[in-house]
């Protein structure tokens, strides 16, 4: 990240959410208590919440809350973990899971800011909980619908056929062509399956894929958090299982959630370039919602671009001063 941001955050209150089913979920408080409320949703599923993407947030104007989802960062058990339970680990836990949060902190209403899938959940969560939702930052924007998990695992290679030739050719003994999602499903099998030497080959193979679509911008560079054998699993095993489930939401998601969060002030951020996520998506959200801007960046891909800080922070300003 650049000099574009705030300065590094000094003082940090650390929690712990121990949830009825066995998860310990860590949150964090920080900057002006008096401020607006708002919390920050991390991508992947499973990447985890960075100390630097406290610096996305002014300190002075908002009460910001960072969450790190279930089985990724600082929570407990993580994704990699023997005792990691997948069927504790939905879109539904993570929306309940908020709502504690949001309950202990004393808050009322907040901002939602998401990343890549974290804008699928804060668009769950406002669907689920909108009188709780003051303004939507959504940025590399993202339903997770069965349409765009296609995309994303077989439709782009269309545009990467070298790169999605090995990784589908991976699970080729295994996928199931009756199956719409047969790549993904055969991967989270794998994943979650019992042999390790095969487990570990596909969490390579999936992080191998994740860098190589997530961006057409030039100068694009490898994301260094897939060289650690514990996040790549951690990280394939969550994506794939949600991928593989359509994010629990269900086909009609988009015509659930467009009247539930209309009127809820929102900034949908996309690069041009972004072919992970199909601009589409942001497109007929902003087309649909007339409370919800698009900003189309020209620069960038899935967030690399010099135009993206710029955009978000500006998008979070402007939520923040409108309360």
């Amino acid at each position: 990240m650049s000099d574009q941001l705030f300065a590094p955050v000094e003082s940090v209150e650390e929690f712990s959410l121990h949830t009825d089913d066995g998860h310990r979920v860590y949150f964090e408080r920080f900057g002006n208590p008096n401020g607006v409320p708002l919390v920050f949703l991390h991508g992947g599923p499973g990447s985890g919440a960075s100390k630097n993407q406290r610096r996305l947030f002014d300190p002075q104007l908002f009460n910001v809350v960072i969450v790190d989802q279930r089985g990724s960062g600082r929570s407990w058990p993580l994704a990699e973990d023997p005792a990691a339970d997948r069927s504790s680990n939905t879109t539904h836990h993570l929306i309940a899971d908020l709502e504690q949060i949001r309950e202990l902190l004393g808050i009322e209403t907040w901002i939602l800011a998401g990343f890549s899938w974290g804008t699928t959940l804060a668009l769950a969560y406002a669907c689920y909980h909108p009188g709780r939702v003051r303004g939507i930052m959504a940025a590399l924007v993202t339903t997770t619908s069965r349409h765009e998990v296609k995309w994303i695992t077989h439709d782009v290679g269309e545009i990467f056929p070298i790169e999605h030739h090995r990784f589908a050719a991976f699970v080729a003994d295994t996928v199931d062509p009756n199956i719409e999602l047969s790549i993904v499903s055969a991967y989270a099998s794998i994943l979650w399956g019992p042999h390790s030497d095969r487990r570990e080959q596909a969490a390579i193979e999936w992080c191998r894929w994740e860098d190589a679509h997530v961006s057409l911008a030039p100068g694009h560079q490898h994301n260094t958090k897939y060289d650690d054998p514990d996040f790549r699993i951690r990280f394939a095993r969550l994506v794939t299982h949600y991928w593989s489930n359509s994010a629990f939401l269900g086909d009609d998601f988009l015509l659930r959630l467009i009247p539930a969060i209309s009127g809820i002030p929102m900034f949908f951020i996309h690069g041009k370039y972004d072919v992970s996520s199909p601009l589409s998506t942001a497109w007929r959200l902003s087309r649909s919602i007339d409370s919800a801007e698009l900003i189309i960046l020209d620069e960038s891909g899935h967030g690399d671009g010099q135009d993206f800080l710029p955009a978000v922070l500006g998008s979070l300003r402007k939520l923040g001063e409108q309360h």
